[in-house]
């Protein structure tokens, strides 16, 4: 059964929005800080431990505009796994191996969990990351944070019907003082 292993950029009052877009007050925020080799050596390896990406429409967008035009053995696994994306209004995804899922979110991602064997990455994708937080469909945080207090933007936490316990296996410090926290849902 594949897991829900949901990678954020984060701000320390919670902002998620755009770190490496620009449609924000603080566009690239993320960008602003240097990760060091653990930092990046921490992302490439979470990429490809992914059996397959889960994400929103617009992070889709970005994803597959961006990523087609890149090379090298990064660029080659995200351009060559299964993607799904969970949509209503995206009917002809153009990037290769992309399927859409628009149906009931619970219904989908539980289906979603059957098919894929291991570990379903969801990257960025707000909206969907708070909705699956709220249906307790996450089996994984990966918080990449960085010492920064944004005061704007959209959060990751948004309320849930009911609380959730969570585990934290992991932290390492990289770079200019970002923490990663690796925390996995207690069950």
């Amino acid at each position: 059964m594949g897991r829900i292993v949901v990678t954020e950029f984060i701000s320390l009052d919670g902002v998620v929005e755009a770190p490496g877009g620009e449609d924000f007050k603080y566009a690239n925020w993320s960008f602003e800080f240097d990760r060091g080799e653990e930092g990046e050596k921490f992302k490439t390896d979470e990429a490809f431990s992914a059996d397959a990406l889960l994400l929103g429409r617009r992070t889709y967008e970005g994803f597959a505009s961006a990523w087609p035009e890149y090379e090298g053995e990064l660029a080659d696994k995200y351009n060559s796994m299964p993607k799904y994306v969970v949509s209503r209004t995206l009917t002809d995804p153009q990037w290769n191996n992309t399927r859409v899922l628009p149906g009931d979110l619970t219904d989908e991602v539980t289906r979603l969990r059957e098919e894929v064997a291991g570990d379903i990455s969801v990257a960025g994708s707000i909206e969907l990351v708070q909705g699956l937080l709220e249906r307790d469909l996450v089996d994984e945080l990966h918080l990449m944070t960085f010492p920064v207090i944004l005061g704007t933007g959209r959060r990751l936490f948004g309320e849930t019907p009911d609380k959730t316990a969570w585990k934290l296996t992991e932290t390492l410090t990289v770079g200019e003082g970002v923490l990663i926290t690796i925390l996995k849902r207690a069950r």
